[in-house]
């Protein structure tokens, strides 16, 4: 089932008063979104997007997330300088950084660690390693 909240789209809309975790996807591509919904959607997952790093830090629900997926290139702030400001802010949902970006000598990577980001992916990635790295930062098994 799906539903839209005023502050982002919501994807598999949950009972009233359940309260599970959920994803929040930062990514301006909407066909590279609708494929990490669909495949979030798919391993039992609910996601919140929204297209700009502005957006999700006006709608307030930051604090809320337990895993964030953030392109490393967004119109205005980057996926980086979020990951700081969401961190500045007290936000502790893990992030998983994806970008097109070539990283030949794996400066980003180790950039993006240090900086308290659990996991880089490099678009395209494997949807297997995505899901894995979501689970792995909810802290769930695989069914």
């Amino acid at each position: 089932m799906r539903g839209f909240s005023p502050q982002g789209r919501l994807y598999k809309a949950m009972a009233p008063g359940k309260r599970e975790p959920f994803v929040v996807v930062v990514e301006d591509d909407e066909a590279v979104y609708e494929a990490i919904q669909s495949l979030l959607g798919s391993a039992g997952f609910r996601s919140v997007h929204y297209p700009s790093a502005e957006a999700l830090l006006r709608s307030g629900r930051a604090p809320a997330a337990r895993c964030l997926i953030i392109d490393l290139r967004l119109p205005g702030m980057s996926g980086m300088e979020l990951h700081r400001s969401l961190r500045e802010l007290g936000a502790q949902a893990a992030t998983i950084l994806i970008t097109a970006e070539p990283d030949p000598d794996g400066h980003l990577r180790s950039a993006a660690l240090r900086a308290g980001i659990g996991a880089v992916l490099y678009k395209p990635f494997d949807a297997d390693a995505l899901v894995e790295c979501v689970r792995k930062a909810l802290g769930k098994r695989r069914s």
